[in-house]
């Protein structure tokens, strides 16, 4: 019999042949395999014209909201101008001289002499009527103009008289027009 040893020796170089023999190399033919174009490139177009359809979209919000806040101002202008106006009208309708000229209309007077009333229901002072002759006088009377802002008009008569016209004639007629608008003068 032979040895363990020597069995595993001879079975040794007939496992080697057999895994040289399937491990020798050989040239393959390559195999080319491209990736496709078509799904990538379809992947590009789609972002960029997503991204371009987005930057229209926003960029017509944006102009939306420019319109918006430009109308808001207008609306907040007109609106403070209005409140300016009914604040100038509420001043002239609370002015004293406007509301005593009203008082006045309706037949209200100032009373004579005061009179007060207490806590417990007496009456002090003297108690008047108030009468239409004792009422004020709100609208003064309108001043005298004098007379040196008020003068009486000039009247200046001229004179015509149908002369033939002529050299000698115009400058006779020149020297009369002077003499006349220097005695007008005079006159004044």
């Amino acid at each position: 019999m032979s040895s363990p040893a020597a069995q595993v020796r001879s079975r040794v170089p007939r496992i080697a042949s057999a895994a040289v023999e399937k491990a020798r190399l050989s040239v393959v033919p390559r195999a080319r395999t491209r990736a496709a174009k078509v799904p990538f490139v379809t992947l590009v177009s789609l972002i960029l014209i997503g991204g371009v359809v987005g930057l229209l979209l926003f960029n017509t919000s944006m102009v939306q909201a420019s319109f918006a806040a430009s109308a808001l101002e207008e609306q907040a202008t007109s609106l403070a101008a209005r409140e300016q106006t009914l604040q100038m009208e509420l001043e002239d309708l609370r002015k004293p001289d406007r509301v005593a000229a009203e008082a006045q209309d309706m037949g209200m007077v100032p009373p004579t002499a005061p009179t007060f009333l207490t806590l417990d229901g007496r009456v002090l002072g003297e108690k008047l009527p108030a009468l239409p002759e004792n009422k004020l006088n709100l609208s003064p009377p309108t001043p005298i103009k004098p007379e040196i802002l008020s003068p009486e008009p000039t009247i200046v008569k001229v004179f015509a008289e149908p002369e033939p016209v002529t050299k000698a004639g115009k400058s006779a007629r020149n020297a009369k027009n002077a003499k006349r608008n220097t005695q007008a003068r005079k006159r004044r």
